[in-house]
């Protein structure tokens, strides 16, 4: 189920809306979210609803297990998630390089189909293990508000990745008020706008020049559909992210920003602060730190960041392009930090750091949504060289795209970090203004109506 559907906005949400606030102590709140969460997952993929509670069990049985038996505990545990990952994941990945080694298909693939939001969920319940055996939080002995923590349907299958520690609070004890709810209701509203309003139409155009054949458009249309990519994932995974804080502040919990603007960066290392916030974390303190981090000398710590965005990169997708995705951001934080890191804080013209910060993350960009290490070399090398094709820019643009497009740039985080009032009022969380009231209302009207119009509507990060 998609929070931008008829059906979620119009249906299922109002249903458990009413059912949650009619229930009067907060275990049959829990109940009613549980029982929600369940609903929404098993809507799409009945089946593997059976897998998800079988990641939460191993969780839940590592966490009371690591704290009697300690990391032997939670090695069998990490790696029973990482080989259910690894299998629904990876598995015809890896039969497709020993086949390529061995030049010869003597191990047939499976038809394995991707449960919804593997990946994240379990991230999610992995760290709750960790942070027990760790010590940094304690173990929750009730199975079913661990289940709770883990399927709660805002965050479930596209983040943000909530720690344990964020939630254990409010999941027995949370107060729900008036300009929680409307807060939560003008969050969801503006994401929603942000996911149907901007990154459904910039991924139409998008799309016609990602799955054009090479030459059927000219260099400075590749760049374009590059730029409507670049805008268009933003949009839809920061939509995302909006919509879930919303419908969690509706149900009196509190998830983290997930994304700051990323495109005002002025270096990788500084994107990879405001991109995706909740992953960068789960790596940082899962990965990164335990490896060493950069406490053990220069060079162990590039290979400590190479490690981590190589795994970042196959978090996203089991492809070569995937992997060089990540690495090549990887490469950029390495050299960032031997030297060019200093050079783009001297900078005094400051439009050069943001112009090499978005050519380094849309080049990277192309590997990403073509996912084919060797389609994206061919578009990159039509569209870096700006050879000439068969339809140019004056083929491709109209007034409808270039209206779209100028909304994009203008509202990825360079108006709104310039004028400080408009900041204000979107985050405001104790006074709702008749101007976000009237925002508010503008973006879910024309999002259902264009909702009702059958527009395009994927999320691109369920497949993760």
């Amino acid at each position: 189920m998609l929070f931008s559907s008829m059906i979620f906005l119009w249906a299922f949400l109002p249903t458990v809306l009413i059912l949650y606030w009619m229930a009067p102590s907060i275990r049959l709140k829990n109940i009613v979210l549980l029982v929600a969460s369940l609903i929404f997952y098993a809507w799409g993929e009945p089946i593997y609803i059976f897998l998800m509670l079988f990641v939460v069990l191993i969780n839940y049985v590592t966490a009371l297990l690591s704290v009697r038996f300690g990391r032997v505990a939670l090695i069998i545990g990490v790696t029973g998630n990482l080989m259910i990952l690894g299998y629904f994941k990876y598995f015809n990945f890896l039969i497709g390089i020993v086949n390529s080694i061995l030049r010869a298909e003597k191990i047939a693939p499976k038809e394995i189909v991707l449960p919804l939001g593997i990946s994240f969920f379990t991230f999610q319940a992995m760290s709750y293990a960790i942070d027990v055996y760790r010590g940094n939080v304690k173990p929750c002995y009730n199975f079913f508000n661990v289940l709770l923590y883990v399927s709660l349907f805002p965050q479930l299958v596209a983040g943000p990745i909530v720690r344990y520690s964020e939630v254990a609070e409010e999941i027995t004890n949370r107060v729900i008020d008036r300009d929680e709810v409307a807060y939560g209701i003008k969050r969801f509203c503006y994401g929603l706008g942000k996911k149907v309003i901007l990154s459904n139409i910039l991924a139409e155009y998008a799309d016609i020049i990602f799955n054009a054949e090479i030459g059927t458009f000219s260099g400075p249309v590749l760049w374009l559909g590059t730029l409507l990519y670049t805008l268009q994932i933003y949009y839809d995974f920061s939509g995302y992210s909006d919509m879930a804080i919303g419908l969690g502040r509706m149900f009196g919990f509190h998830f983290s920003e997930n994304f700051r603007y990323p495109y005002i960066s002025q270096s990788i290392r500084e994107f990879w602060r405001r991109w995706h916030i909740s992953l960068s974390t789960w790596f940082r303190e899962y990965v990164y730190i335990p490896l060493g981090g950069n406490r053990k000398g220069k060079f162990r710590t590039y290979i400590n960041l190479g490690i981590v965005f190589f795994l970042t990169g196959l978090w996203h997708g089991a492809s070569f392009a995937f992997v060089f995705w990540g690495l090549f951001h990887g490469f950029f934080m390495i050299i960032e930090r031997i030297f060019l890191g200093k050079m783009l804080e001297r900078n005094r013209f400051r439009i050069l750091n943001h112009i090499y910060t978005l050519f380094v993350v849309m080049i990277a960009w192309v590997f990403f949504r073509l996912a084919s290490f060797r389609a994206s070399v061919k578009y990159l090398r039509q569209m870096l060289l700006l050879r000439s094709g068969e339809y140019g820019l004056a083929d491709f643009l109209s007034l409808r795209l270039i209206i779209i497009l100028i909304l994009g740039l203008v509202f990825c985080g360079f108006l709104q970090t310039r004028v400080s009032v408009i900041e204000k009022r979107i985050f405001d969380e104790k006074q709702l203004s008749a101007a976000g009231i009237i925002i508010s209302f503008i973006c879910l009207a024309v999002s259902c109506m264009l909702l009702v119009g059958g527009l395009y509507n994927p999320f691109i990060y369920f497949r993760f």
